[in-house]
């Protein structure tokens, strides 16, 4: 589902790579956010300037650095890209929060609203634990001092006229790591981050930013580098065409190789069940999935305890990135994905330099006008196999280690496998018990965006 935040992320891409390709980015780039809110033009926020003040901190992002470490509100953008160009900022933390475009959104209430017909039962001024409802001149109003926040009024109002209204971003972090600071703004908790893009998505003033590695890759290209990209399973879903007809696109923009991510992804398949059959062997209990990378910083930072049930294997992406260097070592590697934690995973992996989410591939290739259906397919030097490609479908890892555990366990052993579709609040309560020991089962995949990686916070359709 397309929404206004996503179009404007999207337009400010496609402009980067037009002037960036007309080779006058530094001379317009502090122009863009003028173009795209002139002076007499209809705004989003309170005014048009508040409109550009946004727009230069979502390219700020887009150049990698982070709205918070900004000293000087009149630096220009073409300051912060010729940094960029002299020393990358570094990649640190994969997410950023623009003050300015955050709405200080006010903390969990319940609300009536017009649906009240003040009736003459009253279910929630009877049901209220704290009397915090009352009603006066025909309608149900709610004392905030006194309330709990405990629902019931809500729960009980037979107009369903009492809503819940919650702060989108700290309602869907999973693990706490959004609050509001001293001015009302929302700020991450680095610390408690898993990275998995909840807050992304869901703000609605989209103020919680992706520090972008794109034109730094463009710079990369210009310069003649030699890139691979490792494209993952995702993909599939995201670009019409087939994955050949994509890999013919990728290379259009002058990249020198480019490798399927689910050819790692077939090496995790095989490492992962010959782990699970020996852990399995030595009674060690359940084995999780180790592919998510923001599951593996949830378990890292929250759940210590259960880290060695999860998977020692590498993730797909790092198998891809050494296939892309056995094939060419002297290149540098490019992760395409959907997934913000990549990021963060990529700091950890010596082999990949880069991460390009499929938004900034489809607005390159917007903005050079490449389409790769209209192209000749790749010739692969041996496609991935088809359940390595369903890695990107929740579910998908688990058929696979499966199919490959087939002649490996015992007639006798009873295989238990269960999984995680999408990490919430209440899943994360969920896995709390698989770590306490409190639910059966001896394979556990979980995935943090629901769906699977076709669901992740940076698709194009998800």
């Amino acid at each position: 589902m397309t929404n206004g935040a996503e179009i404007i992320r999207r337009e400010l891409m496609i402009r980067l790579v037009r002037a960036f390709d007309a080779g006058n980015l530094a001379e317009t780039i502090d122009r863009i956010p003028v173009e795209m809110r002139p002076r007499d033009a209809p705004f989003s926020r309170s005014s048009v300037w508040h409109d550009r003040a946004v727009l230069k901190y979502r390219i700020m992002a887009l150049l990698g650095f982070s709205c918070e470490n900004e000293t000087d509100e009149a630096r220009t953008l073409r300051s912060y890209l010729e940094e960029m160009r002299e020393a990358p900022p570094p990649r640190g933390d994969p997410i950023t929060v623009c003050s300015a475009g955050c709405d200080g959104c006010r903390d969990r209430a319940f609300m009536v609203t017009d649906n009240c017909r003040g009736c003459f039962a009253r279910p929630c001024e009877w049901n209220c634990p704290k009397k915090a409802v009352t009603v006066a001149n025909g309608r149900s109003s709610i004392d905030d001092a006194a309330c709990v926040r405990c629902g019931k009024c809500a729960q009980v109002c037979p107009y369903k006229a009492v809503v819940e209204v919650s702060v989108p971003c700290e309602a869907a972090c999973p693990v706490g790591a959004i609050r509001k600071d001293a001015h009302g703004h929302a700020r991450i908790d680095y610390a408690k981050c898993i990275f998995c893009g909840a807050c992304f998505r869901a703000c609605p003033f989209s103020a919680v930013m992706e520090k972008s590695q794109l034109v730094q890759l463009l710079c990369a290209l210009r310069a003649g580098e030699k890139l691979t990209a490792v494209v993952a399973p995702a993909a599939a879903w995201q670009f019409p065409g087939s994955v050949e007809q994509l890999f013919s696109a990728i290379k259009a923009l002058g990249f020198d190789d480019v490798v399927e991510v689910a050819r790692g992804a077939e090496m995790t398949t095989e490492n992962e069940a010959r782990e699970f059959v020996e852990r399995q062997k030595e009674g060690r209990g359940i084995m999780t999935t180790s592919c998510c990378p923001a599951w593996v910083n949830l378990v890292r930072k929250h759940l210590p305890a259960f880290l060695p049930h999860v998977s020692d294997t590498p993730s797909p992406m790092a198998y891809a990135a050494r296939i892309a260097k056995e094939r060419r070592p002297d290149n540098r590697v490019v992760f395409v994905g959907p997934c913000i934690a990549k990021r963060d995973e990529a700091l950890r992996r010596e082999n990949v330099d880069f991460v390009l989410s499929f938004e900034e591939l489809g607005a390159v290739f917007a903005a050079r006008k490449i389409a790769p259906v209209a192209l000749e397919p790749a010739k692969l030097d041996r496609p991935a196999r088809e359940d390595a490609r369903n890695y990107a479908k929740s579910c998908g890892v688990t058929k696979s280690v499966l199919e490959g555990l087939k002649d490996e366990l015992p007639p006798d052993f009873k295989l238990d496998s269960r999984f995680i579709d999408g990490l919430d609040r209440k899943s994360v309560s969920l896995i709390r018990l698989y770590a306490a020991g409190k639910l059966p089962g001896n394979f556990l995949e979980v995935m943090s965006c629901k769906g699977g990686c076709v669901g992740g916070p940076c698709s194009l359709h998800s």
